[in-house]
């Protein structure tokens, strides 16, 4: 009889460890993105619009994230000067220029990794003389009107989130550097295998079904999982773990 009520507490105690991982709220912005997203899956599916553009779409969004980390970085870089960077289980102060071009570097080799498998497996850059290499050149030419629209909508959604959750809000004042590097990766890596996924089924037509289950995916994992909340609780962990040694 003793067992059950263990059970409940253990069980009660492990949900609670993966609260943070889901968000409690939207904000304004999270609704604009989720739109955002949607609004693909309306196109291909209502209007003719062409799958492998949209594809496309998504992956320009991963570039647009980036650019956008690297503008919220460059802000705290210009209040703090410097930061923590945890390493090893050390902690060293380095400049916020370190932390951008480690980011840069970084995160563009995956950039540059998603585009080259989602050209290659796609084929959406073939007899154009498009390629991974000269994309970021070109990319406007495999571009129509409604591709452009929806990636300046994307570009709106995250610059809104930038100046109201961001600069308006306070929050550059007390976010660290180490947290803004890594803030991208959890929504790229699923993105990365979303649009990997989905350029293979883009290659046997099957665009329309996959683009409406890639949105839902995309929807669920960086709009109510509290990425954030997942890497302010790895920080301490270092933090801890250096103050430690």
């Amino acid at each position: 009889m003793l067992l059950l009520p263990k059970l409940v507490i253990l069980a009660t105690n492990k949900l609670q460890d993966f609260q943070p991982m889901f968000k409690k709220e939207l904000t304004l912005s999270d609704y604009f993105l989720i739109a955002a997203n949607l609004l693909p899956v309306i196109g291909v599916w209502a209007w003719k619009w062409d799958p492998k553009e949209m594809f496309l779409v998504y992956c320009l969004e991963s570039i647009i994230i980036g650019i956008f980390n690297l503008v919220k970085m460059a802000i705290v870089t210009l209040v703090k000067k410097t930061d923590n960077w945890h390493t090893n289980g050390k902690t060293t102060r380095q400049s916020g220029l370190v932390f951008m071009l480690f980011f840069l570097v970084h995160y563009g080799f995956f950039v540059v990794v998603q585009m080259s498998i989602f050209f290659e497996v796609s084929g959406i850059g073939k007899g154009r003389g498009i390629n991974a290499l000269n994309f970021f050149y070109k990319w406007p030419q495999l571009l129509h009107t409604d591709s452009l629209i929806v990636l300046g909508i994307f570009v709106f959604c995250y610059c809104y989130k930038m100046i109201i959750e961001f600069v308006l809000s306070g929050e550059y004042r007390s976010t660290s550097l180490m947290m803004l590097m890594f803030q991208p990766y959890g929504r790229i890596f699923i993105q990365q295998f979303t649009v990997i996924v989905g350029s293979m089924f883009l290659s046997f037509g099957a665009g329309k079904i996959f683009i409406l289950v890639f949105a839902a995916i995309k929807i669920f994992f960086e709009l109510f999982i509290n990425y954030e909340a997942l890497i302010n609780k790895r920080m301490r962990e270092a933090e801890k773990d250096s103050g430690q040694q």
